[in-house]
């Protein structure tokens, strides 16, 4: 074989090429790996883990140790490979990337990708071995076998890591992490590449708010929805052609859940397909839950655009759940292991210099080669802070220098993603009285009013006032330039990741863009006082509450990033790279590469710059940045596309298989606990009637049904004739359950990927969601007395039922003597009843009175008409055994006269006398006068400080519907 495909060529050529076939066979082989740990895991011999490996905050920050008791869900430990197993991966990623391969695109799935370059069974089996003599429970085995993930209390964390978990305060917000690095059995120390998800420092959001509000009928302001995207870009002949996406899919990755309403009013609003998402929720991350504040909005309008754009794409939206240890990052780690689609959307990021303090690279640069060997394309939003990736960010401790230095976000940075920043269109172009880009209809709405490509600037709308807004780019602090940021005119030769790769229209003002969202936070406010806007797109895209004159809208490069993830799907389809196209960078540079190609496929963006000119409060003495110049630059990199001659300019697939599409579905969508409930999988030609073959494999919450030591893959399930299988699922416990079906393909038919989340203890009329606010934002109390708070639980999807509430706080220590009783339109057993299709508020009451708040169960309680909510993870009663009330005068009369009784018993039998009846006396106001306790018992209120408290929300059926809110308590 290697002879006839070296025939007639060069011998040193040949010489190099049989080299990167033997590894490239070598890296694609299913030889099983060899075991690694050799000797006995015991806690007897210890190393400390790299600083590297962990998230570490600086002391300053501590706010006190975290209750042993606290429990912690979804921990990992990450594994490292081999040099040889890295070395053969390298070189099997070069080798898919290269056209004269036999290897060219030639993906593989999770399950052989585990077998050449994860753990082996042996030493997979020997680590959950000491995880659960540690007391932990696991959770599941990544299918790639290179990562662990297990539950546990803080206490268990601490004794076999030993180190301390601890809360921080930075930022005005309350945070948990380890407080020392952590150390683990020497046996195994030498495999592990990071332990993670061991505190809640979550990444932030990259869309911005726009900061007008638009009336376009009566202002003549302009805005961009769906169709006028396909008009700048000219996707529309791609359209006409019938490439829509069709046979595609795109995961979106998030870290809150979203109603669906908003996607299908946004569809209705624009005049799109109405499809849903699939609904991907990360097994072990815990219960689906709305969370306001940006996270919502995020979810919402990635998934909007993604779809507008992909109209005939199959969109899923791969979320974490309330778990404050799992983030959208863990959202993307589990669609590249569950491989759930060929292109991944982030719009999730933090600046370099906050990831390497919070745990470094390793684990999510490992899973982005995972994503590159299985074919998937990974892109990211380059963030909205121009040149300052990190400006602002204390709640990472950050110092003043760290934050003001030109930065860069990640995972943007990262060699296997494609970084997506951001452009803007000039003021002289942004109001439809320029006729030339923009169509007007006098004072009516005008939905799709772009007329031609608009010319595009950086886009930088920074400003003292508002703060930073505006295209991140620069270059890497912490990667090297990889081989394929070459060939292009303007690309600097400083030995580094430089980042964006293309940029795409992000202005939240130049004009910013439509979606929809009931995420509050993203409604225009018309002054600090509070939002103006009632709703979101109940009236096409306007407010039709507060008469029609309000839009949602925003910006950002997390409008880019899922646009260009679109446009992707639609250039795949075109080629028939229906397996995807693993790193689009490459491919994307070579024809950029080519003046010609260049000319007409790119919009090389010339103007402008992201220099930070926000002034000291947002730059300190920084006014630095990059400017836009022809060919590739720091702003914009290649400029932005025209996807139509991008699309045709783009390598076709010379050996297409046809397109798949897998779907999963259930009989029952929420059976009960231990209920059989049949899992139908379909798998069908995207386009066409041709009847799949072959087999699909399940992974069941992030394992197979066979899981146990090494969460093995459960038995691949056959096709039948009509391109179905079916799989009877029974699960013991309730809670949503994810189910991934992964068609593995045949000569044909290229392999997709379908899940479903089932909601296993709920009704099947438990359909749709919640959403839970409060208010005030801030409650303050005095020590010792009470305060009330509004808690709005608002329905939506036809929901109806009894919402469960539990509260939790930042410390239990300090609040032990904290209690919530119910009040107005709360039930006496802490729940709140859902109806109809309105809001039910109902009042708390926040009690620091800690002789209120001990004994607070039984009958003393209801004879007082008080009903207690209970705290998550712990009883709703306040502890009577903490250090007593403090009351100098009483307690000063006490020592003195045990002083003074002390003094006559040094004298006569009959002084001594007197002495023991002072004493007595003294000891008896002691006890008197430290009083405030219950039944004889001394308590202390809560001390003053400012804490959080979160409230949740479950359905009493189906612990799947749920939600949270939180507000700030200060006692004084």
């Amino acid at each position: 074989m290697i002879t006839k495909l070296f025939q007639g060529q060069d011998r040193l050529r040949a010489c190099g090429w049989i080299a990167a076939f033997a590894m490239a066979a070598t890296a694609v082989s299913a030889q099983t790996p060899a075991p690694r740990i050799r000797s006995e895991i015991t806690n007897a011999e210890v190393t400390q883990l790299k600083p590297t490996q962990q998230a570490l905050v600086p002391a300053e920050f501590d706010a006190g140790r975290m209750p042993s008791n606290t429990r912690l869900n979804g921990m990992s430990i990450a594994f490292n490979r081999t040099a040889a197993q890295q070395a053969g991966l390298e070189a099997l990623l070069a080798a898919q990337q290269n056209p004269s391969s036999p290897f060219y695109h030639q993906w593989l799935n999770p399950d052989q990708f585990a077998a050449r370059f994860g753990m082996s069974q042996a030493d997979l089996d020997k680590v959950q071995t000491w995880l659960q003599q540690q007391g932990f429970s696991i959770d599941s085995v990544a299918r790639s076998k290179n990562m662990i993930r297990f539950s546990g209390t803080v206490g268990q964390l601490e004794l076999a890591f030993q180190t301390q978990m601890h809360y921080f305060k930075t930022s005005g917000e309350m945070h948990f992490a380890p407080s020392t690095v952590l150390s683990l059995p020497s046996a195994i120390a030498s495999t592990v590449e990071a332990v993670g998800n061991l505190s809640d420092f979550r990444p932030k959001p990259m869309h911005v708010k726009a900061r007008k509000g638009f009336t376009s009928g009566v202002s003549k302001n302009v805005f961009f929805a769906p169709g006028d995207i396909a008009t700048t870009y000219d996707i529309n002949p791609l359209y006409t052609a019938g490439v829509t996406g069709t046979g595609q899919s795109i995961a979106i990755v998030g870290q809150s859940a979203i109603q669906t309403n908003d996607i299908e009013n946004f569809e209705s609003a624009a005049g799109l397909p109405m499809k849903d998402p699939v609904m991907v929720l990360v097994p072990g991350s815990g219960t689906s839950t709305i969370v306001s504040g940006g996270d919502e909005g995020e979810s919402d309008l990635d998934v909007e655009w993604s779809g507008a754009i992909a109209k005939g794409a199959t969109i899923n939206f791969v979320y974490v759940g309330n778990d404050p240890n799992q983030s959208a990052f863990s959202a993307l780690i589990y669609a590249i292991d569950e491989k759930i689609a060929p292109i991944i959307s982030s719009s999730y990021g933090a600046c370099e210099t906050a990831v390497q303090l919070n745990g470094g690279f390793a684990t999510f640069e490992s899973a982005f080669q995972q994503a590159a060997a299985q074919g998937q394309t990974i892109l990211a939003a380059s963030g909205d802070q121009g040149s300052t990736a990190c400006s602002g960010d204390t709640v990472n401790g950050l110092t003043t220098t760290q934050q003001f230095a030109e930065a860069v976000n990640y995972p943007a940075s990262s060699a296997y993603v494609t970084a997506v920043g951001g452009t803007a269109i000039s003021t002289a172009n942004d109001n439809s009285s320029n006729t030339t880009y923009w169509s007007i209809n006098g004072t009516q709405d005008v939905l799709n009013s772009a007329k031609i490509y608009i010319p595009e600037v950086v886009w930088n709308d920074s400003s003292a006032q508002f703060g930073l807004s505006a295209s991140g780019g620069g270059v890497s602090a912490e990667f090297a330039k990889p081989s394929y940021q070459t060939g292009v005119p303007g690309i600097p030769s400083d030995g580094k990741r430089d980042v964006p790769d293309v940029s795409l229209y992000s202005s939240p003002d130049l004009p910013g863009y439509l979606f929809c969202s009931s995420d509050q936070s993203d409604w225009i406010a018309a002054s600090t006082s509070g939002p103006a806007q009632a709703a979101s797109c109940n009236s096409g895209f306007r407010d039709g509450t507060s008469g029609g004159q309000y839009l949602t809208i925003a910006g950002g490069t997390s409008f880019a990033a899922p646009i260009f993830a679109g446009m992707l799907a639609l250039i795949n389809q075109k080629q028939e790279w229906t397996a995807g196209q693993g790193q689009a960078n490459i491919a994307l540079y070579k024809l950029a590469g080519n003046s010609t190609t260049y000319g007409s496929a790119f919009h090389d963006v010339t103007s402008g710059n992201n220099n930070c000119n926000a002034g000291t409060t947002f730059c300190g003495t920084t006014t630095g940045g990059f400017s836009a110049g022809t060919g590739y630059d720091l702003a914009t990199g290649l400029g932005s596309v025209d996807l139509n001659v991008l699309a045709g300019a783009w390598p076709a697939n010379a050996t297409p298989l046809l397109g798949t599409t897998t779907t999963v579905s259930a009989a029952t969508s929420a059976p009960d606990v231990s209920a059989n409930d049949t899992v139908t999988i379909t798998v069908a030609e995207s386009n066409g009637t041709g009847t799949p073959t072959g087999t699909v494999n399940l992974s069941i919450d992030g394992s197979g049904t066979t899981f146990g030591a090494g969460g093995s893959t459960l038995t691949p399930v056959t096709l039948t004739s009509n391109g179905t299988a079916t799989y009877t699922a029974n699960f013991a416990t309730a809670g949503a359950h994810t189910i991934v079906a992964q068609y593995a393909g045949d000569s044909t038919h290229v392999a997709s990927t379908g899940s479903i989340v089932i909601s296993v203890g709920g009704t099947s009329s438990g359909k749709g969601t919640i959403k839970m606010g409060m208010t005030p934002a801030t409650l303050t109390v005095s020590r010792g007395a009470q305060g009330s708070e509004s808690l709005a639980i608002t329905p939506s999807g036809g929901y109806t039922g009894s919402v469960n509430l539990t509260y939790s706080t930042s410390n239990d220590s300090a609040l032990a003597n904290l209690c919530v009783f119910a009040g107005t339109n709360v039930n006496q057993d802490g729940s709140i009843t859902i109806s109809n299709a309105s809001a039910v508020t109902g009042i708390i009451t926040i009690d620091t009175n800690a002789a209120d708040c001990v004994n607070t169960t039984g009958a003393a309680l209801k004879g007082r008409g008080l009903h207690v909510i209970p705290r998550s993870g712990g009883s709703a009663k306040a502890s009577n055994n903490v250090p007593k009330r403090s009351n100098p005068i009483p307690a000063g009369i006490a020592f003195a006269g045990l002083l003074i009784a002390g003094f006559l018993g040094k004298s006569s039998r009959k002084l001594r006398q007197l002495a023991c009846v002072i004493a007595l006396a003294s000891l008896g106001l002691m006890l008197t006068a430290c009083g405030g306790g219950v039944s004889g018992n001394t308590v202390s209120d809560p001390a003053k400080g400012t804490y959080t408290i979160t409230f949740a929300g479950a359905d009493s059926t189906n612990s799947a519907i749920t939600a949270q809110s939180s507000f700030s308590l200060v006692i004084d």
